[in-house]
């Protein structure tokens, strides 16, 4: 009990220092904003206003909810295919050595870059903007995998061989081990997922949130312009805190042979 106790103690902990700095900041945003006249920085509570007549209302359906289908169709076709790329370079060093030019290139390529091409070869529309998406963010999954899976012990793959564990079970031990690389880099790979989304909408669209916020920007909006932004912030605040309890269970194992290593030492 005492140990429960604590855990909840230190989470209460951690949740208060993490929200109290925003909190501080929003506080004082509010009134310092008030009687501002500078249209270009409206005060919180206009932004505030205009945040619930814009997005609780059809503007959600017809702008965020397509917005979250690009980012999870493009997301994921990074995440299978980073992993499945990743898994196969780490694991023979003849692919390594063949792919290791390509990558160095193709991983410092600003995905924004390929946009002029994809425009021209597929078009303005939902194809072009998953393309970017995944582009963007396949690399610091790809990346993390082929390094995960080449540092797996040698004493894992001894014992698979011990075991004779051959096929797709051999394959699912090295891909456990590396685990925690793949899912380092997909966290980062969701940060760049969601920039690569809004930067699409803004160059190459006719809806989403990207696309919004631009037209509120270009037509003077500016309290909704900024309703748009922190609506972003919000929605990547609550994605990284989904993919952070996902993490959690996914590598609870991890965790736990971590704490009895540093508990040993």
């Amino acid at each position: 009990m005492t140990a429960r106790r604590s855990r909840a103690l230190a989470g209460a902990r951690g949740v208060g220092y993490a929200l109290g700095l925003p909190v501080v900041l929003l506080a004082l945003w509010w009134v310092a904003g008030d009687g501002s006249a500078n249209i270009f920085l409206p005060s919180l509570r206009e932004i505030l206003d205009a945040f619930g007549r814009v997005w609780f209302s059809d503007v959600f359906v017809h702008d965020v909810v397509p917005s979250l289908w690009r980012l999870a169709a493009g997301y994921g076709a990074a995440l299978l295919a980073g992993v499945a790329a990743g898994y196969v370079i780490g694991r023979w060093a003849v692919v390594r050595a063949l792919a290791s030019p390509a990558l160095a290139y193709f991983r410092v390529l600003p995905a924004p870059v390929i946009i002029p091409v994809l425009l021209v070869a597929v078009g303005i529309g939902d194809t072009t903007k998953l393309i970017v998406i995944a582009f963007g963010a396949l690399w610091p999954i790809l990346l993390n995998t082929a390094d995960g899976v080449r540092g797996v012990d040698e004493v894992t793959l001894e014992t698979a061989a011990a075991y004779r564990l051959t096929g797709w079970a051999r394959h699912r031990l090295v891909l456990r081990a590396a685990s925690p690389q793949i899912f380092a880099g997909a966290r980062q790979a969701l940060g760049v997922a969601i920039i690569l989304m809004v930067v699409s909408e803004m160059l190459m669209s006719t809806d989403g949130l990207g696309f919004t916020v631009i037209q509120f920007q270009r037509t003077f909006a500016f309290p909704e312009m900024w309703s748009g932004v922190l609506l972003l912030g919000v929605l990547g605040f609550v994605l990284a805190k989904l993919f952070e309890l996902v993490e959690r269970y996914a590598l609870r194992w991890h965790r736990g042979l971590t704490g009895r290593q540093e508990g040993s030492s």
